[in-house]
């Protein structure tokens, strides 16, 4: 189900930030099912990664503090909770967000190369190329160093203050969210 919300929304949210660059929704070589493809695949990991931090943090705090944070997780809100939810936001957001995002960079990057074909797919990406190219002081100055402790963290604590079957849906919505992002950050780069 993770490959289907966010290789619909997470797009959605790629072509509003389209139309935010270019006044488009859909430009010659933008690649619509290629980022769909992608898109589909980091949901995965982004399922995955929900997982192993909504379970692994609370354990670790169990370990290192007085309160009972699994028991937290599982009942109503409370600050120990919310406090919870916001760890496990920090920790996805700062150890496993930078990777995603950058990976998501390298992968749009690919498609537009390859002129948004869908074969771009099977070809192999030149990842020290791209990575060599990226505009690093937009990487880390706006995308890691503002969305992340600015938007995400707090957005992810949201998140993990819902029900579990609703925390991968809230966070595909907030892929079209990333779309908007990711447009700003594309237009300041181009200022610079």
């Amino acid at each position: 189900m993770a490959l289907l919300k966010f290789g619909i929304l997470a797009t959605l949210g790629e072509m509003i930030g389209q139309r935010i660059k270019t006044g488009e929704y859909y430009a010659k070589g933008f690649g619509i099912l290629p980022r769909a493809v992608v898109w589909g695949f980091l949901g995965i990991t982004i399922a995955l990664a929900f997982y192993v931090f909504s379970k692994g943090i609370p354990a670790c705090l169990n370990h290192f503090s007085p309160w009972n944070t699994v028991a937290a997780m599982a009942g109503p809100f409370t600050l120990t909770k919310l406090f919870t939810a916001f760890c496990i936001s920090a920790a996805m957001n700062l150890v496993y967000a930078p990777i995603m995002m950058t990976l998501h960079k390298i992968t749009d990057t690919h498609i537009a190369q390859n002129k948004g074909n869908l074969v771009c797919l099977l070809k192999p990406i030149p990842f020290s190329k791209i990575l060599t190219n990226i505009n690093w002081d937009v990487q880390w100055n706006f995308v890691f160093k503002k969305t992340i402790p600015f938007f995400w963290i707090p957005a992810h604590t949201i998140t993990f203050l819902l029900p579990p079957h609703f925390q991968v849906l809230f966070a595909a919505i907030l892929g079209i969210v990333l779309g908007v992002i990711l447009a700003v950050a594309a237009v300041k780069g181009k200022k610079k």
